[in-house]
């Protein structure tokens, strides 16, 4: 939990661009993606498919992290990353090995968490660390599609994002193509929202992060998303 102080200290200040807010919008507006989790790529996107009528694309492998994905747009600039084991890797990095074991063990596919994209991934880790927030990275990450080219970008995750409620933050090198440009178009987002017993407390904690995103009240803390398609739409959540 983030305290009061940390709180104050870090809503004096601008983290992102936009300056904080908070939006009665059904979609945070700093969204870059959210990651549907699975324990098998093809079978999640089959999953998604029969829901929407969309089928994602398959995107590539992460060196090092043991997955791989496919993707599909949600808009202008966010898309849902369908993300699962990579066979073909052995081992993996430290800090990348809760993720795996996770969608290794998901029964169906289940969102996992999100990404938001601040204009300065650097600036934004200098001002978290002297608000006293705990983060790891900012981390280099690279990826190479089917066609060749190699994305790259910098991550930087909070040390307690509860599980995958709170976001990490993502940036993008200035000649990575966005994903969202070329992956399958026909979906879109039409809600996304952080729930918990306590929607005032959580409102706080991403108040002070600087991100806009709707807060319901729920029996536990979850991630929940309605994406919509030609063929109808389907509800995820952690």
């Amino acid at each position: 939990m983030i305290s009061r102080r940390t709180f104050l200290a870090v809503s004096s200040g601008v983290l992102f661009s936009p300056t904080l807010c908070w939006s009665a919008q059904e979609v945070p507006g700093l969204l870059d993606h959210i990651l549907l989790g699975c324990s098998d790529l093809d079978s999640a996107i089959s999953f998604v498919e029969e829901r929407t009528g969309v089928r994602a694309a398959f995107g590539g492998v992460h060196p090092g992290r043991g997955t791989r994905n496919a993707l599909l747009a949600l808009g202008e600039r966010s898309y849902l990353e369908i993300i699962a084991p990579d066979p073909k890797q052995h081992s993996v990095q430290e800090f990348a090995a809760r993720q795996l074991k996770t969608i290794r063990e998901l029964i169906s596919p289940r969102l996992i968490g999100w990404a938001v994209h601040p204009a300065e991934i650097d600036a934004l880790g200098r001002k978290l660390h002297d608000a006293g927030i705990a983060t790891q990275g900012p981390r280099p990450g690279s990826r190479a599609r089917p066609d060749g080219r190699v994305l790259q970008w910098k991550s930087l995750s909070l040390a307690d994002d509860r599980n995958g409620l709170l976001p990490f933050f993502i940036e993008w090198s200035a000649g990575s193509v966005h994903p969202s440009v070329d992956a399958p178009r026909g979906c879109r987002l039409e809600h996304f929202a952080v729930a918990g017993p306590d929607p005032s407390e959580l409102a706080n904690t991403l108040q002070s992060l600087g991100i806009d995103c709707p807060v319901e009240r729920g029996e536990k803390l979850q991630l929940r998303a309605r994406i919509s398609g030609s063929k109808g739409h389907f509800e995820a959540a952690s």
